[in-house]
């Protein structure tokens, strides 16, 4: 396993080798016992991240600012009202010079086939790593600590057990499709068979389906797509029942929200975590759509560890911060 992470970008972590994961689960590992015990971690003492916010974020945005100043460093939370993005600036000029101020880029756009564009024309300009905190294809980071969670629930060696992302109806606004993504993605990589439920007006990205069933296959694990939440939940260790937008068939807000209302029974309540084995575990990347995604009965319940996997936010990106803005190159 090597340790020459140092300026590496992380976009998506399907870029990234499993022994290059496994690092950042060591380092993630570490991290969290020198924060439940108080010891100083400054590896990156005064290093600068530069955060861009296209959109809003509660867990993103603290658990990135957080990170940098338990790490020593500074983070700078930045809008585009901030920048002369919101002038016309373009990706390569802010990345050209913002690299030139500090040590690292994060940026969350989510703009459906504009953010991750948007990012990767960062990274082709920039001197210093560029990372994802959510774009329209990917959330790395979120399913990072998902991984993270699950291996700390049922063991480092995750291979066998049943996972499935199951589409949930939340009418408030039209999600992004990046986490069910890049969970169908990064799952099958660490031997975890992956069942996608979800109506068809709700499908993914061809292309992310496409690696999805090639990671799987590479794996020797199962990945399969079914319409039904019930058949979904069958025999399933872990369900992460999300929403997201019909965005494949119509970026239309109102068409949208119009599909979403079609289904309101697509919900996570106990009945239908009876269906999953008794020990299943309820996860969510929050915030979630209380009463429309889940009941209360279930994400407070003693299944749900919603919260641990939000904690788990802070230690993996601590980690990806320490090895790609700092450590050695």
């Amino acid at each position: 396993m090597h340790s020459l992470l140092r300026g590496k970008h992380f976009i998506t972590d399907q870029e990234w080798t499993r022994e290059e994961l496994e690092m950042v689960f060591e380092v993630a590992d570490e991290l969290k016992r020198d924060f439940a015990l108080g010891r100083p971690h400054r590896y990156l003492p005064d290093k600068t991240l530069f955060m861009i916010f296209f959109d809003n974020s509660t867990r993103t945005r603290n658990s990135f600012e957080a990170g940098m100043t338990q790490l020593g460093g500074h983070a700078h939370d930045l809008t585009p009202d901030k920048l002369q993005i919101s002038h016309g600036e373009n990706a390569k000029d802010t990345a050209s010079v913002l690299s030139r101020y500090g040590h690292g880029i994060a940026v969350r756009h989510c703009a459906y086939r504009e953010g991750n564009q948007y990012i990767r024309e960062l990274a082709k300009y920039s001197r210093v790593p560029i990372l994802n905190m959510q774009c329209d294809v990917y959330h790395p980071c979120q399913v990072m600590a998902d991984l993270m969670t699950i291996r700390e629930r049922f063991g480092k060696n995750t291979r066998g057990l049943k996972l499935t992302v199951a589409w949930t109806s939340a009418p408030n606004y039209v999600r992004p499709m990046s986490v069910p993504q890049s969970l169908v993605m990064l799952m099958p990589r660490f031997g975890i068979d992956v069942t996608l439920a979800a109506p068809k007006e709700f499908a993914l990205m061809p292309e992310t389906i496409a690696q999805a069933r090639a990671n799987a296959e590479e794996a020797g694990v199962k990945f399969e797509i079914v319409d039904d939440m019930e058949e979904g939940f069958q025999n399933a260790d872990i369900v992460i029942p999300k929403s997201w937008g019909p965005l494949t068939v119509t970026t239309n807000k109102t068409e949208g929200i119009d599909l979403i209302k079609k289904y309101p029974g697509w919900k996570c309540d106990s009945r239908m975590m009876s269906i999953a084995k008794k020990h299943a575990i309820y996860m969510h990347p929050l915030p979630a759509d209380r009463n429309y995604e889940v009941t209360d009965e279930v994400i407070d319940g003693p299944q749900s560890v919603v919260y641990d996997e939000a904690e788990n936010r802070l230690h993996v990106q601590k980690a990806l911060m320490a090895l790609t803005m700092g450590g050695r190159g």
